[in-house]
């Protein structure tokens, strides 16, 4: 005899599994202030290796603060060390570092000509190679160039695959509110796969071919950053609209669960 279930039923076991996951990092930036045991700034302003016209700095609101329950990462013009403007760059980097998981970050994202807001992850160590980048791998959750209005990208970049020898893997999503609504930049990490997402939708998968670290490094321990550059060798390709500042991206929150079971490749 076979016995059938009612589909809510299959969806309610769902929604109750999902629920009761714990969290292995999460920020909803509910304090006073950014919580520094979970965070720490990267400062300076000698351009990223990308010719950034920022300068990271730390410890002042102006550029990173708590305000109504959101991360305010601001990017000002003016002038600082040499710099003609400022932003933050924070990373969980010696405070959350982590191998597999499903990251969620909402978010909402600045717009104007010369911003290049960016939720990505970098490795905590140097396990292949001989060179840090791109030896040890980088996967771009979330990029958006104010030129491009309305695209963002995901991205991963390796010794193989990445952009200086025109091989990286990635692809694009169109948001057309990227700058006016809040939305989850999500990416699922496992052994098998990474996944890209927003609100959900699956737009990009970069498989584990399981052939070299050269091909697939994410095996190691990795942090997360969050930042917004001003102009740079790719968001400011097209010169940097310097009437639009003060601008910013707002977070809602951040969360980290642990690697979602593999299931069957969604349809793209």
């Amino acid at each position: 005899m076979k016995l059938f279930y009612p589909l809510f039923l299959f969806c309610l076991t769902i929604s109750v599994a999902n629920a009761q996951q714990k969290f292995i990092f999460q920020d909803e930036f509910s304090g006073k202030n950014l919580d520094t045991t979970k965070w720490s700034y990267n400062t300076g302003g000698e351009g990223w290796g990308n010719h950034e016209l920022q300068n990271y700095t730390k410890d002042r609101k102006e550029n990173v603060r708590i305000e109504n329950g959101h991360l305010i990462i601001e990017a000002r013009k003016e002038d600082f060390n040499k710099n003609r403007f400022t932003s933050g760059r924070i990373v969980t980097k010696g405070k959350f570092d982590f191998t597999y998981g499903r990251v969620e970050v909402r978010a909402k994202l600045p717009a104007g000509r010369g911003t290049w807001p960016a939720i990505w992850m970098l490795a905590s160590g140097i396990n292949y190679g001989k060179n840090y980048w791109p030896d040890q791998g980088e996967i771009d959750i979330m990029e958006h160039v104010g030129y491009d209005p309305s695209v963002v990208h995901g991205t991963v970049h390796t010794k193989a695959f990445n952009h200086v020898i025109g091989t990286q893997k990635g692809n694009t999503i169109t948001i057309t509110d990227f700058d006016k609504a809040f939305h989850v930049y999500r990416m699922d990490w496992t052994p098998e796969t990474i996944r890209m997402f927003v609100d959900d939708k699956m737009y990009f998968e970069f498989p584990n071919t399981h052939k070299s670290w050269e091909e697939w490094p994410f095996d190691k321990p990795e942090h997360l950053i969050l930042n917004l550059a001003v102009g740079g060798d790719w968001g400011g390709s097209k010169g940097v609209d310097e009437s639009i500042f003060p601008v910013r991206m707002e977070v809602d929150y951040v969360r980290v669960l642990p690697p979602p079971a593999l299931r069957a490749t969604p349809s793209l």
